[in-house]
């Protein structure tokens, strides 16, 4: 450990108040070396939290947190917070199982006010908080800290809409680094805002605005007047026009990184009454110079040489599905002219910058808006384009009013591109994609299917837009490495047709998407104890291939289904829907996630701590065939008849 000044004696913000404020400009290089130092080690979210350490520190010098709450939006701009607030001796087990969270948890420390993981919440919270506070009569300071793009979400400006109503005590932050709202910083403007905050001009406002009241007609005009001269001043020396319309008092832009002004101005309007908007202009990847010029592809890391920035991991010579997708894509559009491509604010992960490098008119990104992006690809689709949606799993859970009712009820042809389908690992919870085949199969005319290798891949996206129907259509698959398999022209994929992979005679494994390759590892497992395995690649959840499950229902007693998502209204509740339709009762055992939410740990460790790895797979279609009569004798196994 370094020879710090202040920063291992830093435990809890009440340490951080002790420190003289002309010494805070140390404690931000310390806080910044510290989480360099650790997190190029490590791995983790990197740039967010590099641009709001000064911010950090301010709030937690200024505020009395916990007691005070700090609501921070995408929590992987915590990083500086978890260092002050206890958590800096564990920060180098972030998003490593058992470890630290990369997000903000509030079962992990009293100081992380409310769960953050996805983008534009935290205005709405702090809202909520404020509410109870004010309902309960108790007595606290409440602030949001937006950022990092999370202003392009339409979540924060219904919030904003709402607080400006409601008129609560209030203090919503900006860290706007350039990937949100872009807006000048100047000396005159920081000046002015200092004005604009004292205690004094804020007394004289409240005294013209009481005056005005007692003067009937003419005081009316006077407010009005003042109003304007207010408002026009703002509009002139800064860009706060737009945040005073929805009723908040604005200061800002402000240098960022300037701990000690940050702290002054959090001192002038902590205790302003009504809404307040700080605007403070940061750069993302602040004191790492790699980060500060490569923003995006140093978001968030693995590990890293500290003094070059690159990676140190060992790459397999396998690409990542994303790049396979994004590979493709660039194929079909160019064969193509009617494709759109589309992404909230996602490019780069989901290989989508592979097209905007060579065709940039073909992708759009409408950033954080998911909801956005949906209803805008209706759009598109109802006048004869062909959009593919590329958006993460767990991301496009927050645009399902739109895929029902934009999409689906108009049953027009929508691609989906789901990326990070299944456990997608150190993220944790909040980013795991396990819910995708449950909240879309139970929506008339979708379409999902997943394939089990790249050129799956491949086949079912020139499959969706040549030769699938006018329906939504979705194909999930997984965040990091393809299979490794050789990749060839794209073919047509039948719509809703299995793949019998393995032929058996005592069970039958059918697998859908990334688990076909456990499946066959499992299979190879179970061929050694004497069990012949038919191993089944459903290619669909829905439609499901009837007649090839007619045959297998009809032909195994024990027959197993494999997913990498929920099993309540999953893949697996399919077969036994479908099975309990045409009143054939085999022994139906359904692999998949529990109903729990699975924490965060690479994907090899949590596909082994919930059994869906090959052995994990193995031992408990043992268990379920021991459960199910099957006896083992002279090394072999048994299975009773019909």
């Amino acid at each position: 450990m370094k020879n710090y000044k202040y920063l291992l004696k830093i435990n809890s913000p009440a340490d951080l108040k002790t420190i003289p404020l002309d010494e805070l400009p140390v404690v931000c290089d310390e806080v910044r070396d510290f989480m360099i130092d650790t997190i190029t080690k490590t791995g983790g979210h990197f740039g967010a939290g590099l641009g709001v350490v000064e911010l950090t520190v301010a709030l937690h010098y200024v505020f009395d947190t916990p007691t005070d709450k700090i609501v921070f939006d995408v929590g992987h701009q915590g990083y500086p917070h978890k260092i002050l607030t206890g958590r800096r001796d564990s920060l180098h087990t972030i998003r490593q199982k058992g470890g630290l969270s990369g997000f903000l948890k509030p079962s992990e420390s009293e100081y992380d006010a409310f769960g953050a993981g996805h983008a534009s919440t935290s205005i709405s919270a702090a809202l909520g908080i404020a509410t109870a506070r004010d309902l309960k009569g108790e007595n606290y300071k409440v602030a949001a800290v937006i950022g990092d793009g999370s202003m392009t979400g339409g979540l924060a400006f219904e919030a904003m809409n709402n607080a400006g109503v409601q008129k609560k005590d209030i203090i919503v932050i900006l860290n706007d680094n350039n990937m949100s709202i872009d807006a000048n910083v100047s000396a005159f403007s920081n000046y002015f805002n200092e004005i604009f905050a004292s205690s004094t001009v804020q007394s004289i406002r409240k005294n013209v605005w009481d005056l005005a009241g007692k003067l009937d007609s003419f005081g009316d005009r006077l407010r009005k007047l003042a109003g304007r001269i207010e408002e026009g001043m703002k509009a002139i020396i800064t860009p706060g026009a737009l945040f005073e319309a929805f009723g908040f008092t604005y200061f800002g832009p402000f240098n960022g990184h300037n701990v000690i002004k940050l702290v002054k101005i959090l001192r002038l309007i902590k205790d302003l009454k009504g809404p307040i908007f700080l605007h403070v202009m940061t750069q993302k990847g602040k004191g790492y110079g790699p980060a500060e010029c490569d923003i995006h592809n140093l978001h968030a890391i693995g590990k890293i040489d500290k003094e070059t920035g690159k990676s140190l991991s060992e790459k397999p010579n396998i690409p990542l599905y994303q790049d396979v997708f994004g590979d493709t894509m660039v194929e079909l559009c160019k064969q193509n002219k009617n494709i759109i491509a589309i992404t909230a604010a996602m490019c780069e992960g989901t290989g989508l910058d592979k097209l905007k490098n060579v065709m940039p008119e073909r992708v759009i990104d409408v950033g954080i808006a998911e909801g956005h992006a949906v209803t805008f690809a209706a759009g598109l689709a109802i006048q004869g384009v062909i959009p593919v949606v590329a958006i993460y799993s767990s991301f496009l859970q927050r645009a399902y009013d739109n895929i029902i009712h934009d999409v689906a009820l108009q049953n027009l042809k929508v691609i989906f591109a789901i990326d990070r389908a299944g456990l997608v690992g150190a993220d944790g919870p909040t980013h795991h994609g396990v819910f995708d085949i449950s909240y879309l199969r139970t929506i008339p005319h979708q379409i999902i299917a997943a394939p089990k290798d790249e050129q799956e891949l491949r086949d079912m996206l020139f499959s969706a837009i040549y030769h699938y129907p006018n329906a939504p259509i979705a194909i999930r698959y997984p965040r990091g490495y393809a299979q490794g398999v050789p990749v060839n022209p794209m073919k047509h994929i039948p719509l809703g047709k299995s793949e019998i992979i393995k032929d058996g005679n005592n069970l039958a494994i059918i697998a859908f998407g990334k688990m076909v390759s456990y499946a066959l590892k499992a299979a190879e497992l179970l061929e050694k104890e004497g069990i012949s395995v038919s191993v089944i690649n459903a290619r669909f959840a829905k439609p499901l291939d009837e007649d090839t499950l007619k045959d297998v229902l009809g032909r195994f007693d024990y027959i197993v289904t494999i997913e990498e998502g929920q099993k309540i209204g999953g893949f697996g509740s399919a077969v036994l829907e479908f099975a309990n339709c045409i009143s054939i009762k085999p022994n139906i055992f359904v692999l998949g996630i529990d109903d729990e939410f699975i924490e965060h740990g690479s994907q090899e460790e949590l596909l082994e701590e919930i059994g869906l790895d090959e052995k994990g797979i193995f031992k408990q279609v043992i268990d379920f065939l021991e459960q199910n009569h099957l006896f083992a004798q002279n090394d072999k196994y048994y299975f009773d008849k019909k």
